[in-house]
């Protein structure tokens, strides 16, 4: 299970800017790797750019793939956090995709992951009460009157 979690975590990170086919495509190739905390520890920065091109901006998730890697393996034993507070402070991984770890990787529903296109669709439909500025605001917004 925790290495389920990592490769979600790592999937969602890839994902951002990225077709699912690129991002599919990638995680196979990590996979083939044996991904894993550790095997991302060891592996060189220019193999893992290598191994996740082309998908959108891979030289900024190379960096940020190493930094929360290291992170997870120092502050979380090699899992990942289980709150979405814990998760936004890792490098590269935003509310949207602690919403997604949390229930795709600990079956727990934590909010909505809302990205640029469902904040403004909220917005034009007005499902939310008043003009919302962010994403996040957005998420805010609909959890308030959706049930728990």
């Amino acid at each position: 299970p925790q290495v389920m979690r990592y490769q979600v975590l790592l999937a969602l990170m890839l994902s951002s800017q990225t077709k699912d086919q690129v991002t599919s495509a990638a995680m196979l190739r990590l996979r083939r790797r044996g991904l894993t905390v550790d095997s991302v520890l060891q592996m060189d920065d220019e193999t893992l750019g290598q191994i996740i091109y082309p998908v959108g901006f891979w030289r900024n998730k190379v960096k940020y793939i190493k930094q929360t890697t290291a992170i997870l393996k120092q502050k979380y034993g090699g899992d990942i956090p289980s709150t979405v507070e814990e998760l936004v402070q890792l490098p590269g991984v935003g509310p949207k995709m602690a919403h997604l770890a949390m229930h795709i990787a600990w079956d727990s529903v934590a909010g909505i992951a809302v990205d640029t296109h469902v904040h403004r669709i909220s917005n034009r439909l007005k499902w939310v009460k008043k003009e919302t500025k962010s994403p996040e605001e957005t998420r805010v917004a609909l959890e308030e009157w959706l049930p728990r």
